[in-house]
C-alpha cells in the first residue's frame, strides 16, 4: 500500500458509497444508527423529490441494484446507511496518517444559527420543518464517513463523532457561512484490532488527522458539487431551497450551588 492508498476503501455505483474495511466498528448518527461491527458503511444519494417512507425496504432496494448485496440480508444488518440528496459523483475523500474520510456535501437546506437572534414570537425558538421519517425531500446534506486503523478505546469513539462534526462545522461556516444544514450526519468507525488509541480528541494522532480529514473532504465534496458546476452556494436562509434560522433565545441561568455537605449530588 502507498501512502495516498487509503485504509478504508471506497468505490461508488448507481448512486450508492460503499467504505470498506474488514471487521469494522461503527458509530453512526444516520438512519438506524448506533453501533454495529461489519466491513461496510454506505452513503446513498436520493432522487429530487424523494418523499419514501419505508427506508429499509428502499435502502434494500438500491444496495441491491448497486450490485452492493450483503450476506446480512437486510440493509439493517449490512452496516450503516447514510442518505443524502446529493449525487454521489460530488462524493470526495481524504487520507492523513491512520485516518480515511469521505463527505458529500450540498447546502440547499442550511441550518443558521445566529449569535444575536431576533425572535419574533417565543414559539419561533426551534423553527424546524424536519420529516422525521427520513432526509427531507429535496434537500442537501453533509455527510461525513470516517475511519481510523487505531483501536479506540471506550469513549474515545464517541468522541470522534464530536471532533467530525466540529470539523464539519468550522469548515461550512468558512466556505458557506452556515454551520450545517439541517439534515447532516456523520458515522466513525475503527479497528478492534489494531494499536489502541485511548483518547481521539483535537490534540491527538487520530484526532488532528480526522479534522484535516474531514475539512479537506467536505471542501472537495463542496467545489465539485457547486464550483465545478459554476452553482452559487446560498447567500443566507431566505436565498436556499429550504432551510432553517434558530432565531428564538433559551433561558440561561447559574445552577445552584450546594451548600449542605451532608446531602449528596442529585
Amino acid at each position: 500500500m502507498t501512502e495516498s492508498d487509503p485504509d478504508y476503501d471506497a468505490l461508488r455505483r448507481d448512486g450508492v458509497l460503499r467504505v470498506t474495511r474488514p471487521d469494522t466498528e461503527w458509530l453512526s448518527t444516520g438512519w438506524n444508527g448506533g453501533r454495529s461491527t461489519t466491513d461496510c458503511a454506505y452513503n446513498v444519494s436520493v432522487p429530487e423529490g424523494w418523499d419514501r417512507t419505508d427506508l429499509e425496504t428502499y435502502v434494500d432496494d438500491r444496495l441491491e441494484r448497486a450490485g452492493f448485496e450483503t450476506s446480512a440480508g437486510t440493509a439493517a444488518a449490512a452496516g450503516p446507511v447514510l442518505l443524502t440528496g446529493v449525487d454521489i459523483a460530488n462524493a470526495r475523500g481524504a487520507r492523513r496518517g491512520p485516518v480515511t474520510a469521505y463527505a458529500t456535501a450540498g447546502i440547499s437546506n442550511p441550518a443558521a444559527l445566529p449569535m444575536e437572534p431576533t425572535p419574533t414570537d417565543e414559539s419561533d425558538s426551534a423553527e424546524g420543518t424536519a420529516d422525521d421519517s427520513g432526509l427531507e425531500r429535496g434537500r442537501g446534506t453533509v455527510n461525513v464517513i470516517v475511519g481510523t486503523t487505531r483501536a479506540l478505546a471506550p469513549g474515545a469513539l464517541e468522541n470522534l463523532i464530536a471532533v467530525a462534526a466540529e470539523a464539519k462545522a468550522a469548515t461550512l461556516l468558512a466556505e458557506t457561512g452556515f454551520p450545517g444544514t439541517t439534515t447532516d450526519a456523520v458515522v466513525v468507525g475503527h479497528d478492534p484490532s489494531g494499536s489502541t488509541a485511548n483518547f481521539s480528541g483535537s490534540g491527538t494522532e487520530v484526532g488532528a488527522a480526522t479534522r484535516a480529514c474531514v475539512r479537506d473532504a467536505v471542501r472537495a465534496s463542496l467545489r465539485a458539487r457547486y464550483a465545478a458546476a459554476d452553482a452559487d452556494l446560498p447567500a443566507s436562509v431566505d436565498d436556499a431551497t429550504h432551510g432553517v434560522s434558530t432565531d428564538g433565545r433559551a433561558n440561561v441561568f447559574r445552577p445552584a450551588l450546594a451548600t449542605d455537605r451532608s446531602q449528596p449530588d442529585s
